[in-house]
Order: C-alpha cells, then structure tokens, then sequence
C-alpha cells in the first residue's frame, strides 16, 4: 500500500510561484518513477512532469521551460516548483507514483494518486 499526500497549493497572483510537495509511505520511494498531473474544471486531466528513478525529466509543453520537478529520495518526496503561473494553470494538481522506474513515463503508468491540492492563479 502506497500513500502519497500532496502539500503546498493555494491562492497565488499571476507571475507569482508555488513549490508543491508530495510525501509518500508504505513503499520503497527510490525505485519508482514519480509524476504530477493536473484537472482543470472542464478539462481534461494532463501529465504534466515525471522523473525516473534515475532522475531523467519530462514536461507537457503547457509547463516547459515554467515548471521544474524533483525529487528527494532521502525524505521520501517529489516536488513541483512552479514558476510564472497564469490562471491556466489552476487545476487541482495530483502526485502519482509509476508502475516503473524508468522513462518513458505516459499516462496510464501511474498505480498511486494522491488526494489533490488546489492551485487557484487569480488576481
């Protein structure tokens, strides 16, 4: 069984950042693939980072070059820093764990989802 419980959402004004976290249990963390999705009202869910175990990054093009993931394998965590936000970016944002350790990671490959944040980008 896998926890993972996701922190660091909010009210942010357009420009503005956020760094999301993502804990998780019950599971040895460094050998899989993690990866943040989001849900927009109306939308349909997007990918929009993972990292291999290995560390190698993947972004959905709406994020690239705004959005930076990571992890620390020591406390068992994956973050999300994320940079220049726009209202398009408001979404309840999900961390999920991988069915693997190693990229390619596509939607589908994830068997964990944590419970969601809120990212609300409003002035």
């Amino acid at each position: 069984q896998v926890q993972l419980v996701e922190s660091g959402g909010g009210l942010v004004q357009p420009g503005g950042s956020l760094r999301l976290s993502c804990a998780a249990s019950g599971s040895i963390f460094n050998i899989y693939a993690m990866g943040w999705y989001r849900q927009a009202p109306g939308k349909q869910r997007e990918l929009v980072a993972t990292i291999t175990r290995a560390g190698s990054r993947n972004y959905a093009d709406s994020v690239k070059g705004r959005f930076f993931i990571s992890r620390e394998n020591a406390k068992n965590t994956v973050y999300l820093q994320m940079s220049s936000l726009s209202p398009e970016d408001t979404a309840v944002y999900y961390c999920n764990k991988a069915i693997g350790g190693f990229g390619p990671v596509n939607q589908g490959d994830f068997d964990y989802w944590g419970q969601g944040t809120q990212v609300t980008v409003s002035s």
